[in-house]
């Protein structure tokens, strides 16, 4: 299964829409980096947020989950409290092509003070702004810099197209337009 090149991320993303909006550079220069990389993109994370309370003391249940859970933040920097987490989504929309999985690894410098970014795989054919989990895994409140770099994204191609892609079988995160919260 190759891993595809920045030649190829870039002309998926100019004539197919593949990353919108798409940085065809690494911007660098005093913020964490995003744009095209050499075998990734490195996706920004947006404004808004959901980040995680217990105030209410819900039990977290993937099959009946409470939004009160969560207190809705917008701006230029979240603060995730510590040993929690926060959901966000990216800047960018992805439009997968039919024989490419992506898979997505935190940026190291969040790694390097103890976030981690969790996301699933984007599978064949999927769309759609893409839902972070930011894991604040130290005992301190942790600072996340909105429209900066968050997690990369490595685009495998498959030998062949699958039979049934995630548009085909109507996967229920298509087209996803917001931080989107876990759906049965």
């Amino acid at each position: 299964m190759p891993i595809m090149n920045d030649a190829w991320i870039r002309r998926m993303a100019l004539d197919h829409g593949m990353i919108e909006p798409y940085e065809d550079r690494q911007v660098r220069d005093g913020v964490i980096s995003y744009g095209v990389s050499s075998y990734g993109y490195d996706m920004r994370v947006a404004r808004e947020f959901k980040i995680f309370t217990n105030v209410l003391s819900s039990i977290v249940d993937p099959k009946d989950f409470d939004p009160k859970s969560f207190v809705e933040f917008e701006g230029d920097y979240c603060i995730v409290p510590p040993n929690s987490f926060a959901l966000a989504r990216s800047v960018e929309y992805f439009r997968i092509p039919r024989d490419i999985l992506t898979i997505c690894v935190g940026k190291s410098t969040y790694a390097r003070c103890g976030i981690i970014t969790n996301v699933t795989p984007f599978e064949p054919e999927w769309e759609g702004f893409v839902t972070l989990e930011i894991s604040n895994t130290t005992p301190l409140p942790a600072k996340i810099y909105a429209n900066e770099g968050i997690a990369q994204v490595l685009f495998l191609q498959g030998n062949a197209p699958p039979d049934v892609s995630y548009r085909d079988k109507r996967g229920k995160y298509q087209a996803q337009t917001g931080i989107t919260l876990p759906r049965l």
